[in-house]
């Protein structure tokens, strides 16, 4: 004993460690509720900013690479009109070489044919001999002395090769304007080589590129093989100076990104295909850029006015919240010190609950410490008669007890059924006893094998403390008879116990078949004091017997408001 002592004053200190000291748990140091509502913005926000942050730039991809594959149609649609342009003028120039005049060397019928051909063209006929030198010129009139051509380098080209050439931009002489050329070798009927050559104003070429719709902040220039500027959608620039990109890189072609002074630039470059000319697209590259910063600056600025947003909510929850918790915390003291709880009101409808279940909580107590103390009273008044109850069963088992052991065997099964009709009480007392449950607990020991020699029949119905104890007592002793004189003592005895309920009586019917029982044999002593004295009397009922050619039969008549269930029975079980 004195070990076990010492051990409970060990383990004590230990104990009011775990109920007084700080909380420890997996989660560390407990914190309060402010912290996690604020860790909650910054969980579900940083995460959601990023997340559009990312798509934001997917986005900016992709429209950089819309952007580009319209930039690049663009190009490549100038580049065809150039072509288209180009093309036709070396189709003009086949036409005019089938001339007779320019087979005869009329060069002044030519020279008028040709003009008369070209007007409202923008084009005009030159034509050189094989040194060069210009024999009729449509921008001029006939006769006008002329020098040599201002561009032989395409002119001994196409005599070179024998096919039509273009030439790059150049500056003309009779036209005093930045021009090109198409030159196409021909030869007369006198054998002599000659070129003929469509002239054309460089400047008649923007058209083809203004005509195009590019993206907004996009230019497009046309260059020829040098890099020297031949028609450009920006007005600023002007035809003839080489263009400030590519010049390192001239024979690049596609996508390009180039540095030109301090700025960046994406270029896309379209080669001709009747020529050595190029369609360039530029724009720099902080055009490009500049959707994704005004997006991403938006995106910024919606993200401080939700986080100052978040933050405003986080504050005003917290003073809701923390307030709430904090008198929930000090009704949840006022329970553990038996302390009466008041209801407390919230607008968060999970506190209110709580605190619902602590005000109800410390009700419960209440009531629990006042049902403990009435229990403890009636408790030792039903001690008090059930003592009473096993002297009645002694003293009338020993009136009809001959020997000790008789008395001794007749006591004890008493008892037991005593204690059978107990054990349902306490078990059932909360919503009374089942007098099906009863009857079946007591004849259960006496009962055949054979069950179908045993009918029990009739409505469930609840019955009271004080009339299950006195009711099983009676069917007790009416199975011991049966089991000593009746339906139970033969093979062939049959028992049905019947009842119903009116509306102010429980009729109940035992009746005992297949065996011859005289009127002088029956329940005596004992037997017939429980039933005619703790049934009749103590629950007010008829007591009514028979007997019959084949059987005895009991009927009982009992009052309901006698067998109700009351808020007693259900609130304090009986001590067994």
């Amino acid at each position: 004993m004195v070990d076990d002592r010492t051990e409970v004053i060990a383990a004590e200190p230990a104990v009011s460690d775990a109920v007084t000291g700080p909380a420890r748990s997996r989660w560390g140091r407990p914190r309060p509720i402010s912290f996690y509502l604020l860790l909650l913005p910054l969980v579900t926000l940083v995460p959601a900013f990023l997340y559009a942050g990312l798509v934001l730039e997917r986005n900016n991809e992709a429209q950089r690479e819309v952007v580009e594959t319209l930039v690049y149609g663009t190009a490549g649609s100038i580049a065809q009109s150039v072509d288209r342009e180009l093309s036709a003028m070396t189709t003009t120039l086949r036409v005019l070489a089938t001339l007779p005049s320019l087979d005869r060397g009329d060069f002044e019928t030519f020279h008028s044919r040709a003009q008369a051909a070209l007007q409202g063209s923008h084009s005009y006929m030159i034509l050189l001999d094989d040194r060069f030198q210009q024999l009729a010129n449509t921008r001029v009139a006939f006769g006008d002395p002329l020098g040599s051509g201002s561009d032989p380098d395409s002119a001994r080209t196409a005599l070179e090769s024998g096919a039509p050439a273009v030439s790059e931009v150049f500056f003309g002489q009779t036209s005093g304007l930045w021009v090109f050329n198409v030159a196409m070798p021909v030869v007369g009927d006198d054998g002599r080589d000659r070129i003929l050559i469509l002239t054309r104003d460089a400047a008649t070429l923007s058209d083809k590129l203004t005509g195009h719709r590019v993206p907004a902040g996009w230019k497009v220039a046309l260059l020829d093989a040098g890099g020297t500027l031949i028609a450009s959608s920006d007005p600023a620039m002007p035809i003839g100076e080489d263009f400030f990109l590519l010049r390192d890189t001239p024979d690049e072609r596609g996508l390009i990104e180039q540095t030109a002074g301090e700025l960046e630039y994406l270029a896309v470059v379209q080669p001709s295909l009747h020529s050595d000319w190029r369609v360039v697209a530029w724009a720099p590259s902080e055009v490009l850029r500049a959707p994704f910063r005004r997006s991403f600056g938006l995106l910024v600025i919606g993200g401080l006015l939700i986080a100052a947003a978040a933050l405003l909510a986080v504050v005003w929850l917290s003073r809701l919240v923390g307030g709430s918790v904090a008198r929930l915390a000090r009704n949840a003291e006022r329970l553990g010190a038996g302390e009466e709880v008041e209801l407390l009101h919230s607008p968060i409808s999970e506190i209110e609950t709580v605190a619902a279940a602590l005000a109800e909580a410390a009700r419960a107590r209440k009531e629990a410490e006042n049902e403990i103390r009435f229990l403890m009273r009636e408790l030792a008044h039903r001690s008090k008669n059930q003592l009473a109850v096993i002297g009645a069963i002694a003293k009338q088992t020993a009136k009809g007890a001959d020997t000790l052991a008789g008395f001794d065997d007749a006591f004890q099964k008493r008892l037991q059924g005593l204690a059978r009709s107990t054990d349902l009480m306490v078990r059932e007392s909360a919503a009374g006893i089942e007098l099906r449950a009863l009857v079946v607990a007591q004849i259960e020991p006496f009962r055949p094998p054979d069950p179908l020699r045993v009918t029990i029949e009739g409505p469930p119905r609840r019955l009271s403390i004080h009339g299950a104890q006195m009711l099983g007592m009676a069917v007790h002793e009416l199975a011991t008879n049966a089991a000593k004189y009746g339906a139970f003592s033969g093979v062939a005895g049959q028992l049905d116990i019947v009842w119903s309920a009116g509306d102010e009586r429980l009729s109940l019917q035992w009746r005992e078949r297949g065996v011859e029982i005289a009127a002088e044999v029956g329940p005596s002593g004992f037997g017939s004091a429980v039933i005619e004295r703790m049934v009749g009397q103590s629950l007010d009922a008829q007591v009514e017997r028979r007997f019959h050619a084949d059987g005895i039969e009991w009927r009982f008549e009992i009052p309901l408001a006698i067998l109700e269930v009351t808020s007693s029975d259900a609130a304090d079980p009986p001590a067994g």
